[in-house]
């Protein structure tokens, strides 16, 4: 074989060897999404059974995971890692399909709702990564049963997943998560590492007065799923002058049940007397607060509104563009009731995850 043939051959055999790979990391994935949305939906049996336990007794050690909410997560990533949905994705990346040197990427996860770091530990590991993951005491029960069940599925992924409750060490970049504050103190840290850093984001909901009723009462679950604590729940509300902002509780009944739960109680109370000594303006709803204010980030249990002109659009202060919000709801936007319902395409802070981890590999 001369030296033009050998060069084509060994091309052609990395990528049929990436292409090899990659397919096997599509099944397994889209194996670990049949046995979540197994164990959302109650079935006990084989790996399903994992997270079917984990729905009842996640609450006991964090009561913000309670069985609704984190049934909702699963069956949500779960319900996106099919073999069609992961294709589709990942066929934008046509470097995938060649074999590539593995780095590690240092993780640092949240833990404000179930499975919130899942999606970064798909991308490090779908595209042949290794994962060095700082794990969040809050959701460390699902994110270990989210490797086990993809080592028993796979067991040639055993060695590029390492977990961990302490520092990070010896990894080529790094993603993380963290609150307005920890994001100052991850910049220093990760200084001479590539590096992704999130921070403190929210949601928003455009209405322009003509929603139908279906339509504000999914609204209703771009506010309230997960308790609003998650970066893509609505936060703040743009009404078109004149509109009844009261009028909307009454789209969201379902919600009423959220008072019964002690610690959304709590912040409810709390919220509300403070703006009764303060005499400030709110509505209340029995168990969400409605008060106009130009902040996009409320406390939980309460809900900002604010005012634009029909017919001119909300006027969007600058300091939101990209850098505070995380999504938007509304016509024109996301459908209502699709915020806490993202696609696999769908990056946290518009940041392309496979892009990132994929420019320190080089191709061998």
């Amino acid at each position: 074989m001369n030296s033009e043939s050998h060069y084509h051959f060994y091309n052609f055999a990395r990528v049929k060897t990436g292409i090899f790979f990659l397919q096997k990391r599509i099944r397994t994935f889209a194996e670990l999404g049949k046995a979540m949305c197994d164990g959302a939906s109650g079935i006990t049996a084989g790996r399903a059974g994992r997270f079917a336990e984990l729905i009842d007794t996640l609450q006991l050690a964090n009561p913000w995971f309670t069985p609704d909410n984190v049934r909702l997560a699963l069956s949500s990533v779960g319900r996106t890692l099919t073999e069609e949905n992961l294709l589709r994705w990942l066929s934008a990346y046509p470097v995938l399909q060649e074999q590539r040197q593995s780095v590690t990427v240092g993780v640092v996860m949240a833990g404000n709702i179930p499975l919130v770091g899942f999606h970064d530990l798909l991308c490090v590991l779908v595209t042949g990564n290794r994962l060095q993951a700082k794990l969040s005491n809050r959701d460390e029960p699902l994110m270990r049963a989210v490797t086990q069940t993809l080592t028993e599925i796979e067991p040639e992924l055993d060695p590029f997943i390492e977990l961990t409750a302490d520092s990070l060490r010896n990894f080529d970049m790094v993603i993380a998560t963290g609150s307005n504050n920890t994001s100052r103190y991850f910049e220093y840290y990760f200084r001479n590492i590539p590096s992704v850093i999130r921070r403190n984001r929210n949601s928003i909901a455009i209405l322009d007065g003509t929603e139908s009723p279906q339509e504000l009462r999914l609204l209703g679950d771009d506010v309230f799923t997960y308790f609003g604590l998650g970066c893509r729940n609505v936060s703040k509300l743009y009404l078109p002058e004149g509109y009844d902002p009261a009028g909307l509780i009454k789209h969201w009944g379902s919600y009423e049940t959220l008072r019964s739960h002690y610690k959304y109680s709590v912040n409810y109370d709390h919220n509300k007397a403070v703006m009764i000594v303060n005499r400030e303006p709110f509505t209340d709803g029995g168990f969400v607060l409605l008060r106009e204010s130009s902040s996009l980030t409320p406390p939980m249990t309460l809900v900002h509104y604010e005012f634009y002109h029909p017919g001119e659009g909300p006027e969007l202060k600058a300091e939101l563009d990209g850098n505070m919000l995380q999504c938007v709801a509304g016509h024109g936007h996301l459908p209502f009731g699709s915020a806490q319902q993202p696609e696999l395409w769908d990056y946290a802070d518009n940041i392309d995850t496979i892009s990132f981890v994929l420019k320190k590999n080089s191709i061998r």
